[in-house]
C-alpha cells in the first residue's frame, strides 16, 4: 500500500545525477577529454586509458546501470505513492545535466531535488557535481530563471548504503571455507593528497574523504564479523590513480597490496570490497575484476570481489528515504538524519569552503557559498 506519510513537496522533479560514460568507440576520447579538462593530460595517456573501454566495445557499464537505477527508483517511489517525475543527467556524457534540467522544466518543475550516485565528500565526488549543475543552469539560460535545485546529503553514513554493503559481504564471505581467514581490502578511488587534505567543511580539519571510508570500513568489520561469528580487520586501499607521477595521490594501490599479502601468505584469500562505488563502474569491472584479479592470479593468491550495492533493494529504499529526509528539511521540519556510522554527518546544504576547487574558482549550487 502507498505510504500515506510520504511527501516530497516542495520538490516537483527528482534529478538522478551521475558521472557518465561512453557508449560507443567514437565517444571514448571526447568523454576522456571532458573528464580530464584543465589537467593538461596528453592524448597519449588518454589513448592508453581508452583501451580499457575499447576492450569492451567502447561502452562503459555506468549508463546502463543508471537506466536500471532510474527504473528501480521509479518503482520504489510508486510503491510509496509518490508520483514525482525522475529525470537523469550526467556530468561527462549524454544525457548531460543541462538536458536533464530542460526535461525537468518541460515537466513544469520549479524546484528540483538532485540525488548523486556519489556517496562521499571531496571535490571530485561532491563539489564538482555542484559546479557542473551550476554550469548547466547557466547553459539553460533564461528558461531556468527561478528554478531552484537542491541536493540530498552525501550518504556514506546512511544505513541504506551501509547495510547493503554488510549484506553483500556476509553473502560473499560465507562462500569461503573460513571467512575469518580473509584479508579484506576496502577499495575506493584514489585522489590527490591535496584533494583529500581539503575535503570537508572549510573550517574543518580536512581529510574527510579518507575518514568517511575508514569509518565505514571499521563499522563493516564489526557488523559483518559479528554476523559471521569471527573477527575481521580490513584495510583501506585505492585504485584508478590517474595523475602524473610527480603528484602525490592516496596509497597503497590495491595491486601493490595484493602482492604484499601474497608474499606474507599465499593461501589466505584476498577479498576486495569496493566501498567507494555504488555500482559496477569501470573502476570496478576493469581495475578490480580485470587488473586486480590478474595480479592475484599472477602471485597465486585466492581472490574474491564483493558485489556493489546496486542490486540491493534496501539500497534503493535508502535513496528514497534520503529524498524524503531532504524534502522534510525543505519544508522547515526538524529532521534528525538517519545514520549508521559514528561521527560526522554532512549537511544537505554544503558549508562555505567545503571541498574546494584547488585549480580555479567556479560557482556551485546547493551550498551556502556560491
Amino acid at each position: 500500500m502507498p505510504d500515506a506519510s510520504a511527501d516530497l513537496s516542495p520538490y516537483d522533479v527528482v534529478l538522478l545525477g551521475s558521472f557518465g560514460g561512453p557508449e560507443a568507440e567514437d565517444e571514448v576520447m571526447p568523454f576522456l577529454r571532458r573528464v580530464t579538462a584543465g589537467r593538461n593530460i596528453p592524448d597519449e595517456r588518454l589513448v592508453a586509458v581508452g583501451e580499457h573501454y575499447y576492450a569492451r566495445g567502447g561502452r562503459s557499464p555506468i549508463n546502463d546501470l543508471n537506466r536500471d537505477l532510474l527504473a528501480r527508483l521509479r518503482a520504489e517511489l510508486d510503491r510509496r505513492g509518490l508520483d514525482v517525475p525522475v529525470v537523469w543527467g550526467n556530468r561527462n556524457s549524454e544525457p548531460f545535466f543541462a538536458g536533464a534540467l530542460h526535461e525537468a522544466l518541460d515537466l513544469g518543475a520549479t524546484r528540483v531535488l538532485a540525488l548523486f550516485t556519489s556517496a562521499y565528500s571531496c571535490y571530485s565526488s561532491c563539489r564538482q557535481y555542484r559546479e557542473d549543475l551550476a554550469g548547466a543552469l547557466e547553459e539553460v539560460g533564461p528558461a531556468a530563471d527561478g528554478l531552484v535545485v537542491d541536493k540530498v546529503r552525501q550518504y556514506v553514513t546512511h544505513p541504506g548504503l551501509g547495510r547493503a554493503w554488510a549484506r553483500a559481504m556476509v553473502a560473499a564471505l560465507r562462500t569461503l571455507p573460513d571467512p575469518g581467514s580473509a584479508r579484506l581490502l576496502y577499495v575506493t578511488h584514489s585522489v590527490p593528497l591535496a584533494m583529500d587534505d581539503t575535503s570537508g567543511p572549510g573550517d574543518g580539519e580536512g581529510n574527510l574523504y579518507t575518514d568517511q571510508h575508514l569509518r565505514l570500513a571499521h563499522r563493516l568489520d564489526e557488523v559483518v564479523g559479528a554476523e559471521l561469528g569471527t573477527t575481521l580487520r580490513g584495510e583501506l586501499v585505492f585504485c584508478s590513480r590517474s595523475g602524473p607521477p610527480s603528484q602525490p595521490w592516496l596509497e597503497p594501490d590495491v595491486n601493490d597490496r595484493i602482492e604484499e599479502l601474497a608474499a606474507e601468505d599465499p593461501t589466505a584469500p584476498v577479498v576486495v570490497v569496493p566501498i567507494g562505488f555504488v555500482s559496477d563502474h569501470m573502476e570496478v569491472v576493469h581495475d578490480l575484476d580485470t587488473e586486480a584479479a590478474e595480479t592475484a592470479e599472477r602471485v597465486g593468491v585466492p581472490f574474491l570481489r564483493v558485489p556493489t550495492p546496486h542490486g540491493d533493494d534496501g539500497f534503493v529504499e535508502g535513496l528514497v528515504d534520503l529524498l524524503l529526509e531532504r524534502a522534510a528539511e525543505a519544508r522547515g521540519e526538524v529532521v534528525v538524519p538517519d545514520t549508521w556510522l559514528p561521527g560526522d554527518v554532512r549537511p544537505s546544504v554544503c558549508d562555505p569552503g567545503c571541498c574546494p576547487n584547488l585549480r580555479v574558482a567556479r560557482p556551485a549550487l546547493c551550498g551556502r557559498d556560491r
